[in-house]
């Protein structure tokens, strides 16, 4: 499915303009038709399951219980 700068913009919570940079940029990949640029919703799945892979490891890693130090119990 194919979304104009201003769909891409919703989809992605991103300001139109930062939208169109992109595109200039050739960060992310589209169609000019001559009057406008269509950008394949596709190319985000990939971006999202990332994003979330990588809140899961935060979660994870924030939810390990911190290891008790050995020298603690140590009594000089």
């Amino acid at each position: 499915m194919y979304l104009t700068i201003k769909e891409t913009a919703e989809y992605l919570s991103i300001d139109e303009v930062e939208i169109r940079a992109f595109v200039l940029q050739n960060r992310i990949r589209a169609v000019h038709d001559g009057e406008q640029y269509f950008i394949n919703k596709e190319q985000f799945t990939t971006h999202f399951e990332q994003v979330e892979n990588y809140r899961k490891q935060i979660q994870e890693y924030l939810s390990e219980p911190i290891p008790e130090d050995i020298d603690v119990k140590d009594e000089d």
